[in-house]
């Protein structure tokens, strides 16, 4: 017997067909609707697996996400991870910086001297020698 049992109303079953059947939705909402489509028909997890081609996995955390939060489900959760150093608009002052003339003494900028220059203009608190390099490559710029 399954813990987390899918029982969807008329509304629910509504919006879940309208999903799939738009094409202009992301695809791991649209393998979630689809999940909770096949459970709601009676489908056991394996048959899921099979005609979805997702993890086990995948079908027992929508099921349970579904239960527990409703069609708040579908939607993506945040990712771990650091939040960006640099807002669009600082990365782009980096970019003008990067290709305006190196300072006084100096041949060329480098990416410590342009992680110093956004500190120093106060785009960001600290700014690392990597994070300068990521923009720049991210941005197809070149430092020569």
């Amino acid at each position: 017997m399954k813990k987390y049992l899918v029982d969807l109303t008329d509304d629910d079953r509504a919006t879940l067909q309208a999903l799939v059947r738009r094409g202009k939705t992301q695809a791991r909402k649209v393998t979630r609707a689809r999940i909770l489509l096949y459970a709601a028909r009676g489908a056991t997890d394996s048959e899921i697996v099979a005609a979805l081609g997702v993890g086990l996995a995948t079908v027992e955390r929508t099921r349970r996400r579904f239960v527990e939060e409703g069609l708040e489900a579908l939607n993506e959760r945040p990712r771990p991870g650091a939040r960006r150093r640099l807002s669009p608009k600082a990365e782009a002052r980096l970019v003008a910086e990067a290709c305006s003339a190196a300072p006084e003494g100096r041949e060329h900028w480098t990416m410590r001297l342009l992680a110093g220059r956004v500190v120093e203009l106060g785009l960001a608190d600290s700014c690392s020698h990597e994070t300068v390099r990521r923009v720049l490559k991210k941005s197809a710029s070149s430092r020569g």
